[in-house]
């Protein structure tokens, strides 16, 4: 952007005479060292006219742009200021000052300036090397102090520092502390405004506040470009003006250098920490079905040792029954697929109707009957914890497809927090993936669950998601065959 007069500070002794065209050096008070080169729209009598309103100067080259990307990427120097009243040094603030150089010119009120100026290059990196040593400048944009300097010396440098270096600096934190410590390669792609708004926000010290405008980047989206070109993320336009994190280099040098701020929240950081670790560690649960024994079969199994609400597996009741069996000689004798059906089967097992008309029964059919007599249970176990047997069959993950108002599809979710999945998560994690709008609310008829909504017919994306992340069963997944056909193409 150019520059505009408003935010020029004027010098004590006056600006210095520029005419129109004459190409300057933009600094920031308590540094002399130029941040932009641009050239002036107008003289300085007629910037004192306007009454230092209006544009200024035209900017050709700044700190951050494209220009300074093609170069080795290093930071202004920190270089002291040549005024020595101390009552122009304390008046320094955030505000630019214009430092003008017209060659040829002899009314110059600071000709020591000027000299300054053309000398800087060469003064650039010695005095940088004197300042940063050997440490890389992504940690905060902005002069550090020297490695042997005290404590006291440390505060008074991060001090003079502008508000617009401090929140640089504060993008720059938040930004590494959001990728190391929040964002996970299954969070991606990953919009741009919600890395923003809910990863970097929350990785903001307390006290302090992001402000992109408040920054030397201006715009989130240059801030996200200078750090793809120091290729630690990769950017894309996945939909018309909206952008998407789509890769993250968790190797980066810079990543992992990164250490967490003493200040920032350690019980949070820990409880995401959890989180994310409970995310990826997900496993499917072992779901076993079971049988107790019922009042109406305790005849057939009171043999064997087994008592109203004992409680078999499958295997086990085939074992009982097979012995049952052949320990009451009741295998048909010219055809051993049969079993003849006596007094204690055909109460267990036929109905009054069948009674009189079934005489003898399939190994099979046998074992069906069986097991549908018994009470239905099931036992669940999830990874490092004991299993619990719960009444009845497992209700199966139900996704169905519902209509809103103006012919809008919205695709919901429950019976997951019997799989040890937690909804949010699978909201949260969805509305990443299709970028689509999911939201939690109570399911009808239970008390204690909760379902998922999206927007949109997105039982592929789910498919995908229970299948192959998180490696559930397909039979125990209901309503997968309500997803969109795909249509052909003419």
């Amino acid at each position: 952007a150019d520059l505009m007069l408003p935010g020029v500070v004027v010098p004590p002794s006056g600006l210095p005479q520029v005419t129109r065209g004459t190409l300057c050096a933009v600094t920031l008070l308590g540094n002399r060292a130029p941040v932009a080169v641009g050239v002036a729209t107008m003289s300085t009598e007629e910037m004192l006219a306007a009454g230092m309103k209006g544009k200024g100067f035209a900017v050709l080259h700044t700190h951050l742009d494209h220009l300074w990307e093609y170069g080795d990427k290093s930071s202004p120097p920190t270089l002291a200021p040549l005024v020595t009243d101390p009552a122009a040094m304390e008046s320094a603030g955030d505000q630019e000052e214009l430092q003008g150089k017209e060659p040829g010119s002899s009314c110059s009120p600071e000709p020591e300036q000027h000299v300054d100026i053309r000398d800087l290059s060469l003064r650039d990196r010695d005095t940088r090397a004197q300042l940063l040593g050997k440490e890389e400048l992504h940690e905060n944009r902005a002069a550090e102090p020297a490695e042997d300097a005290s404590t006291g010396d440390q505060q008074e440098a991060e001090d003079s520092r502008t508000p617009q270096e401090q929140m640089d600096a504060l993008f720059n934190q938040c930004f590494f502390h959001a990728l190391k410590c929040r964002v996970k390669k299954s969070d991606l792609p990953l919009l741009t405004s919600t890395f923003l708004g809910s990863h970097m926000v929350s990785c903001c010290p307390a006290g302090k506040q992001l402000d992109i405008k408040k920054s030397s980047y201006k715009k989130f989206s240059k801030f996200l470009q200078c750090m793809q070109h120091q290729r630690i993320l990769q950017v894309k336009e996945l939909s018309k003006g909206v952008e998407s994190i789509v890769d993250v280099d968790w190797k980066h040098p810079d990543i992992k250098a990164f250490a967490v701020p003493e200040g920032f929240s350690s019980a949070s950081a820990a409880q995401d920490s959890k989180s994310g670790e409970r995310e990826q560690a997900y496993h499917a649960p072992e779901i076993i079905p079971l049988y107790g024994v019922s009042t109406k079969m305790i005849p057939l199994f009171q043999e064997s040792g087994h008592r109203k609400g004992s409680i078999l597996s499958s295997s086990e009741v085939r074992n009982i029954i097979i012995n049952y069996v052949k320990s009451n000689e009741l295998v048909d004798e010219t055809n051993k697929n049969f079993v003849k059906v006596n007094a204690i089967l055909c109460d267990c097992l036929l109905d009054k109707s069948e009674q009189d008309e079934i005489s003898h029964l399939k190994w099979d059919e046998l074992l069906s009957r069986c097991l549908e007599q018994l009470q239905p249970l099931h036992q669940v176990t999830f990874s490092g914890q004991e299993p619990v047997v719960r009444k009845g069959n497992i209700e199966p993950i139900d996704i169905s497809i519902a209509q809103r108002s103006s012919n809008k599809k919205v695709t919901i979710v429950k019976n997951l927090e019997l799989y040890g999945l937690d909804p949010q998560c699978v909201a949260n994690t969805l509305q990443q993936k299709v970028q689509a709008s999911a939201t939690i609310s109570p399911a009808p008829g239970t008390k204690d669950r909760v379902q998922v909504q999206i927007q949109g017919n997105q039982i592929h994306h789910l498919a995908k998601m229970l299948l192959e992340e998180y490696q559930l069963p397909r039979k125990y997944i209901q309503g997968l065959d309500k997803a969109p056909k795909l249509g052909r193409k003419k």
